[in-house]
């Protein structure tokens, strides 16, 4: 019996999951950093019915020399993208290792304004030493000092979400008020690290609270809405699913399909010649469009959705957009977004209530 319809995902930074991938690239390296570019990709896949798209970041270039390594900020490209698509969830990487968690949930709730609820977070760490130096701040130099960041970072973007209650903008002409001042809240945050005060610059996000998407190894699971999960087969993603202990499950799958000119293993020892293909422990799909279909409906009824890593997106993006996600939709085992829905609502997740407001309704009680 087939499991429960899938939410998809799909990655698209850069030229594609292999760090080679420009090399096989439908276009010149220049127009990489182009708004073009990521326009036209997040069209294929809002037209293609994906749930969400992600798009990865770092302080570092994402790559090195002989390379064309750079890239646009995440949350840039994000709110870009929001102004040209209407269905598509579109949630950006921001790292909290050394961002500033105050001006991160701004940028944030910005972005799910201008998206009218359709904004998710990609919570993940700078590991690299040279980061701290890019940034200009100490070196959080071991794993468990940089998931403290990333914990309290959350913790204190989700307090600063709440830090407007819903009805605090009044925008009254007759009587000159803009706020109701009542309705603003201070955090009180004190961390290990540092401390925050509040209230946000920015009101509360249309979704209340953005979906926030990580690895539960680096971000509490009570803090998460999804987890991304890996694992190098079915079972060891079952596991890690059964294990994650948040409200939804995405599984991580790097994909490489046949195409019209050569098979996904062609085209992996075509682009490892020049760099290897890095295992980071993910699921791995190489050869055709068929087999993808079929290992993804058998992940239904394991995760709520999967997070897909094209090898190199001008080849796969194009392959999945035609036959994977249509064959799915055939047997109705993926979810597609409707208009003026939210990100939210598209993953069957509630909106919260406002902290704050259910504190003063619960002492009114009293």
């Amino acid at each position: 019996m087939p499991g429960p319809a899938l939410h998809l995902a799909v990655e698209l930074d850069g030229d594609g999951a292999h760090p080679a991938a420009w090399r096989r690239a439908a276009h010149s390296p220049d127009q990489l950093l182009t708004p073009r570019r990521v326009a036209h990709l997040a069209a294929v896949a809002e037209n293609a019915g994906f749930t969400l798209i992600t798009l990865d970041d770092g302080v570092l270039p994402p790559g090195a020399a002989p390379d064309p390594v750079g890239r646009i900020g995440a949350v840039e490209r994000a709110a870009f993208v929001a102004a040209s698509t209407s269905t598509l969830g579109i949630a950006p990487v921001a790292p909290l290792t050394y961002a500033e968690p105050f001006h991160v949930a701004g940028q944030l709730a910005s972005l799910d304004h201008i998206s009218a609820g359709r904004a998710g977070w990609v919570v993940k760490e700078e590991d690299r030493p040279e980061a701290a130096r890019a940034w200009g701040r100490p070196l959080v130099g071991d794993a468990a000092a940089r998931a403290r960041e990333s914990r309290d970072g959350v913790e204190v973007a989700r307090a600063l979400w709440d830090s407007w209650e819903d009805d605090a903008v009044i925008r009254s002409v007759a009587t000159s008020r803009y706020l109701d001042r009542d309705r603003l809240h201070y955090i009180d945050f004190t961390g290990q690290t540092y401390a925050v005060k509040g209230p946000a610059i920015v009101p509360r996000p249309p979704q209340g609270q953005l979906v926030v998407l990580g690895h539960p190894d680096a971000v509490p699971a009570d803090r998460l809405d999804v987890a991304l999960v890996t694992g190098r087969d079915r079972a060891a993603v079952a596991a890690a699913a059964a294990d994650a202990g948040t409200p939804l499950v995405f599984a991580e799958v790097e994909v490489a399909l046949d195409t019209p000119d050569a098979t996904g293993a062609e085209r992996v020892a075509d682009l490892e010649r020049d760099a290897p293909w890095s295992d980071r422990g993910r699921l791995r799909h190489t050869g055709p469009a068929a087999q993808l279909a079929s290992l993804l409906e058998g992940l239904s009824g394991i995760v709520d959705g999967v997070r897909l890593h094209p090898l190199v997106l001008d080849e796969d993006l194009p392959v999945l957009a035609r036959l994977v996600l249509p064959a799915l939709t055939e047997r109705r085992r993926i979810t597609r977004p409707l208009p003026g829905t939210s990100l939210r609502s598209t993953l069957g997740l509630r909106r919260p209530a406002n902290r704050f407001a259910v504190a003063a309704t619960q002492e009114d009680a009293r």
